[in-house]
């Protein structure tokens, strides 16, 4: 029994560990090419921030209908309803604007990734994370974020950013 129990706790660290799983069926390529060009548009994306090319933010999205959806954590929530009656939990954005936003700011902008785990079948992709969304230097907001993609003829492309928001926690 000691040894069922030993042998279910190895495979269960191992399972932890896994970061990137692929289900393709190897009709569109295989697995560890799909999960290397999703990083590169987790890169090309970064990138595109850093640099405030919003127009290269823009080319990463599937353009029919991609949004970003902004969830508010429930001590944020409370913060901004005592603030503002009208306050909404969860918002809803265009990428656009916020191509728009990264063109237009004139400030420093690093969005960081960590504890990225991307799962595919070859055809559409699941991309969650920690993140921290730092300007001029500063964390201004944090939490976890996950992109839905589709493969397209053109490659990788986003159709949703889902994040929770954490602005200024610790």
């Amino acid at each position: 029994m000691k040894k069922i129990i030993f042998i279910g706790a190895i495979l269960l660290l191992l399972g932890s560990n896994v970061t990137a799983m692929d289900r393709s069926d190897g009709s569109t390529g295989t697995a560890s090419q799909d999960v290397a060009d999703i990083q590169r548009v987790m890169e090309a994306y970064h990138h595109a921030v850093a640099t405030h090319d919003g127009k290269s933010v823009s080319e990463l999205f599937f353009d029919h209908g991609s949004t970003l959806v902004n969830v508010l954590s429930d001590k944020t929530f409370a913060a901004a309803r005592a603030k503002n009656a009208s306050a909404q939990k969860v918002r809803v954005s265009s990428y656009r604007d916020y191509a728009a936003f990264v063109s237009s700011t004139k400030s420093d902008l690093d969005p960081r990734h960590t504890d990225v785990r991307i799962t595919s079948d070859g055809t559409v992709a699941s991309v969650y994370f920690h993140f921290e969304y730092v300007i001029d230097g500063k964390v201004e907001n944090r939490g976890d974020e996950t992109w839905q993609l589709v493969k397209t003829v053109d490659g990788w492309r986003i159709v949703i950013i889902t994040y929770s928001s954490n602005p200024g926690a610790v």
